[in-house]
């Protein structure tokens, strides 16, 4: 219960503040701060626990988001790109989605170390929770 104040009373310093500010820009430093919390909070990490994860989880998160802005780079354009260009790209997305793959398959090795697999296995809906609450707030909603 206290942990669940902590965090919406952190979530709520946070984001409020944001709104006040004159400049539409996020603080990535802040959003850092609040996605932690709140992953933290939700898995329930122990201090020791989230020491060990988060530079595996920071190290998985950069690279996958790397990949998926190439991923998103090849769906540019498409309109006007020949039938060779067009396979090409196909195959280039096809590979990608294998290293993703391959990426996860290495972080779950490496976090397993570390989370129970039911923790592992909660981590997806938290960081897509913590991502639909982010996107609920730039819209104004609840």
């Amino acid at each position: 219960m206290k942990n669940s104040y902590l965090l919406a009373l952190l979530v709520f310093l946070i984001f409020g503040s944001n709104a006040y500010a004159q400049r539409p820009q996020v603080d990535q430093e802040k959003l850092q701060s609040a996605r932690i919390a709140f992953i933290t909070t939700r898995l329930d990490l122990k201090p020791d626990q989230a020491e060990k994860f988060w530079p595996i989880y920071n190290q998985y998160n950069d690279g996958r988001e790397k990949t998926m802005r190439q991923m998103s780079e090849l769906g540019k354009g498409v309109e006007t790109v020949s039938e060779d260009e067009a396979k090409s790209r196909i195959q280039q997305r096809l590979k990608l989605q294998s290293e993703l793959l391959d990426k996860e398959k290495v972080f779950i090795n490496e976090v397993s170390k570390v989370l129970s697999s039911k923790q592992i296995l909660m981590l997806n809906n938290i960081s897509r929770d913590f991502n639909r609450q982010l996107y609920q707030r730039g819209r104004g909603g609840n």
